[in-house]
């Protein structure tokens, strides 16, 4: 798998499948808690050897062909975390020894960019850069940067 590549889906085509509008299909895939699921079954269908973790509650989402694991999250307008799931929202607090263990377990993130759907963006981060980015201040509180940032920012820094 590349470390910079593009999805694309044809958003018609899913709204006639779907009976429903473009519109509906468009809010549905940039909608990251949603698309989630979709994302990495097709990152597995594509990349040959990559396959899906066992359950939905593994502590990753993607083994590589090497067996190593891979954290799949989406960039939505609001950016991203790199914490785990069960430390952002209403009522959540981040944990720094448990975000620094979920970078322990994994090799890195794939990262989509769902905000221009039907193109989306996909970014392969191994996990010391995240962790360099966290030591020097780079990410936000929780371990989350914004769309923006990321892009001017973070990904000069994956070539």
């Amino acid at each position: 798998m590349q470390s910079k590549f593009t999805m694309t889906w044809d958003a018609d085509e899913l709204a006639r499948a779907l009976k429903v509008a473009v519109q509906d299909i468009r809010e549905y895939f940039t909608d990251g808690r949603r698309v989630s699921f979709i994302i990495e079954r097709r990152l597995k269908w594509e990349h040959e050897g990559w396959s899906l973790a066992l359950s939905e509650g593994a502590g990753y989402d993607l083994r590589d062909p090497v067996g190593k694991l891979w954290e799949a999250r989406s960039i939505t307008r609001g950016g991203v975390y790199f914490t785990s799931s069960n430390q952002v929202g209403s009522g959540r607090k981040f944990n720094e020894a448990a975000f620094l263990a979920k970078l322990d377990a994994v090799a890195g993130f794939i990262l989509a960019d769902i905000v221009d759907f039907p193109t989306v963006t996909i970014f392969k981060v191994p996990t010391e850069l995240v962790r360099d980015w966290y030591r020097t201040g780079q990410l936000q509180t929780a371990a989350k940067i914004s769309r923006a940032q990321f892009h001017s920012r973070l990904v000069p820094q994956l070539t």
